[in-house]
């Protein structure tokens, strides 16, 4: 009876130890061979990548692409410098004495500037007051004034937004109190293929 209990104990050892030897295997296997659990969109799903994080790049890809978008977008400016400018507006109606159209060929419109001595054509950046435009240089002018250091004359769209972002009066006038813009920056970013000279602007009819 005791040896028979033995045998019974031992042969129960024995079949747990199989049966847990068997459930490890399977486990395993399972391991080894069974598809893992993949979230629909992911790659290895056969769907899209997970989109990611707002704001988040590529490494190095940002700045690559601002810096080659930086250089293709600035204009490196030819010639540089400050005078005080004038207003005008210029299309042959007679008004204000301007009894001619622009003498670049073009007529008269916003960013249309007017230089005593520079090509005609030539593309012109003009900043005051931390704003900005580029036009070109479309007429002559002004006259007498560019004696006394007056260099450039723009358009009255142009004068009046650097002046104080605002629109003006008319085409005419610009409906602000100032007659020119003291310190106003000019940037030579390409010279036109018109008459005139390059090089440092030259009071008109100077040569």
């Amino acid at each position: 009876m005791q040896k028979r209990s033995t045998n019974v104990i031992l042969t129960t050892v024995t079949g747990s130890a199989l049966a847990a030897m068997l459930v490890a295997g399977v486990a395993v296997a399972s391991g080894d061979d069974a598809p893992q659990n993949t979230p629909a969109n992911s790659p290895a799903a056969g769907g899209e990548a997970a989109p990611k994080a707002q704001g988040e790049k590529r490494k190095g890809e940002s700045h690559k692409d601002a810096k080659k978008n930086r250089k293709k977008n600035e204009k490196k400016a030819l010639l540089s410098g400050k005078t005080t400018a004038s207003y005008f507006w210029d299309d042959g109606s007679g008004i204000n004495g301007d009894t001619g159209a622009p003498a670049g060929g073009k007529p008269m419109q916003k960013g249309l500037f007017a230089s005593p001595s520079w090509p005609l054509h030539t593309k012109v950046k003009v900043s005051y007051n931390g704003r900005s435009v580029e036009g070109f240089i479309g007429d002559r002018g002004p006259g007498k004034p560019s004696h006394r250091g007056i260099m450039l004359d723009l358009d009255t769209y142009t004068f009046r937004y650097l002046l104080d972002g605002k629109k003006p009066e008319s085409k005419y006038h610009t409906g602000g109190s100032a007659g020119h813009l003291k310190g106003l920056k000019y940037e030579v970013l390409e010279w036109g293929k018109g008459a005139g000279k390059k090089g440092q602007p030259r009071p008109f009819g100077s040569g």
